[in-house]
């Protein structure tokens, strides 16, 4: 008789493309995302939480880098309907939205955060499953909600832990470009196909401002760039007129060295350029009372400012557009100082609900990069991307095992993260290990002679390692890692000892 064939074990691998995020990280991530909740909160934002899965249908053709959201998401079929993943917090949002739009205020304050999915390649920092931040208002038409939008992002940052001085939120108008190219004569208004591929040809131009510069930009407007390598890429296609005029835009905001130019001489510049432009002129009237509302509220120029370099997003918002730039260096992969770049981004999006309604609902917000911002604050270290482990009470008697669970409750009750070993304790070296596995600061250690004099032994376990790593002899001496106190007194002194780690 044949043997069964055993099936093979399972490989523990994590799919291609996704990660797992361990202890500190995620404490790292809620803690942040609890201190900008509440700023949000503070602004009147309600949080709103809805399904990992929507159908296809609702996703909408919005997914920026696909004509399809088949072709980004992760998508099934049951029992005819075709189901995926949201690729981002927004296409719920409108959903919800049109859904519920009876019982909703109006305008309506949101803001949501958790993991979302996009079927791409993934590669180097990129991943199938991130997280987002977003905060939206959908029905107000005015763009004092834009203004509060940016305006909340800049203490939504500074909440975060980013100084002020390392970031700057820049807002351009989309309406301001269509302006400036219906002046240049590239493309005319009329017609909605050729406007918006024209439109998407110099946005993807202008877009590789940072990577090549004015002259880079300025050279695929025109005929095309070759790089170093050799290899040309074809323009836009611009006379020289046409692309000076373009040029003049991007390069509107562009001299950050004087904070006292934004936003006025910006503001003068782009009308200068708009012209006649009816939608030119709206665009940069809506800029200026973006600017005077956030001037009131006490956002200056030095962290909301107008910029017309910021064209990512254009060919996707409106109106108003805006990013989060930290301004500080890094060290980048070529071992070179580099910004730090981009963390945030949004704008206004009238016609995402709709979709749904067939009447037009306008909408406005902004979407955090939240791994973007944990690594920023990891570079600036204001995270160690490594936490503190809890106090283990260690067991030296295990007849004395219900001591050892009321000492790790007082510790509890007093906010202090504690727990008893629960593996074997014959072996007392062993649980000490396990408290270095475990990240713990200090163990505390109560035999039966300590018992008996009413005391325990406190062994602070991060000095120890300091003083093991680096200390002399009479340093050694001087800063026994080990201290004996009142059993009365455990609190108290722990708290002491975790306070002197944090200083």
């Amino acid at each position: 008789m044949a043997k069964t064939k055993k099936a093979p074990r399972p490989k523990a691998v994590t799919p291609r493309g996704f990660r797992d995020y361990m202890g500190a990280e995620v404490t790292e991530r809620t803690e942040m995302l609890g201190r900008i909740a509440e700023v949000y909160r503070l602004y009147g934002f309600d949080p709103l939480e809805t399904s990992a899965v929507e159908t296809v249908e609702a996703l909408g053709k919005f997914l920026p880098d696909v004509d399809r959201p088949n072709e980004g998401v992760f998508a099934w079929e049951e029992n005819g309907d075709w189901l995926a993943l949201r690729y981002d917090l927004t296409a719920p949002l409108a959903r919800v939205a049109a859904q519920y739009r009876n019982d909703l205020p109006s305008p309506y304050r949101r803001y949501a955060m958790g993991p979302v999915w996009r079927n791409e390649k993934p590669g180097p920092g990129r991943f199938r499953q991130f997280y987002q931040c977003d905060a939206d208002t959908v029905g107000a038409p005015s763009v004092a909600a834009d203004a509060e939008i940016c305006g909340m992002l800049c203490e939504a940052l500074e909440a975060a832990g980013i100084e002020r001085g390392d970031y700057a939120v820049r807002i351009n108008n989309r309406k301001v470009l269509n302006g400036v190219m219906e002046v240049a004569g590239i493309l005319d208004p009329a017609d909605p196909e050729a406007f918006a591929r024209e439109r998407g040809i110099v946005l993807r131009a202008i877009d590789k401002l940072d990577r090549l510069g004015p002259e880079g930009v300025r050279l695929l407007l025109g005929g095309g760039r070759k790089d170093e390598s050799g290899d040309f890429t074809k323009g836009a296609g611009l006379t020289d007129e046409q692309a000076a005029v373009v040029m003049g835009f991007v390069e509107a905001g562009l001299d950050r060295s004087d904070a006292g130019r934004a936003p006025a001489a910006v503001l003068a510049r782009l009308r200068d350029l708009v012209g006649e432009s009816a939608e030119g002129r709206a665009g940069v009237d809506e800029l200026e009372h973006i600017a005077e509302l956030l001037a009131a509220q006490g956002f200056g120029p030095d962290r909301a400012t107008i910029d017309p370099s910021v064209v990512r997003g254009l060919g996707y918002y409106t109106g108003p557009v805006f990013e989060a730039e930290l301004t500080f260096e890094i060290t980048g992969d070529d071992g070179k100082p580099r910004q730090f770049g981009s963390v945030a981004g949004g704008g206004r999006y009238d016609d995402l609900v709709k979709r749904f309604t067939g009447q037009a609902v306008p909408a406005t917000g902004i979407s955090i990069g939240v791994d973007r911002l944990l690594a920023a604050l990891h570079a600036t270290g204001k995270t160690k991307g490594e936490a503190d482990g809890p106090v283990v009470v260690t067991v030296m008697d295990r007849d004395r095992l219900p001591a050892y669970q009321a000492m790790a409750s007082e510790l509890r009750a007093a906010g202090i993260r504690a727990e008893v070993y629960l593996g074997n304790p014959k072996n007392f070296g062993n649980q000490l290990k396990y408290a270095d596995k475990r990240g713990s600061p200090v163990a505390v250690i109560e035999g039966e002679e300590e018992a008996g004099r009413g005391v325990v032994q406190l062994k602070d376990l991060k000095l120890g390692a300091k003083i093991a790593a680096s200390a002399t002899l009479e340093e050694w001496k001087g800063q026994p890692a080990q201290r004996e106190v009142p059993r009365a007194d455990l609190v108290a002194e722990l708290g002491r000892m975790l306070a002197a780690h944090d200083d």
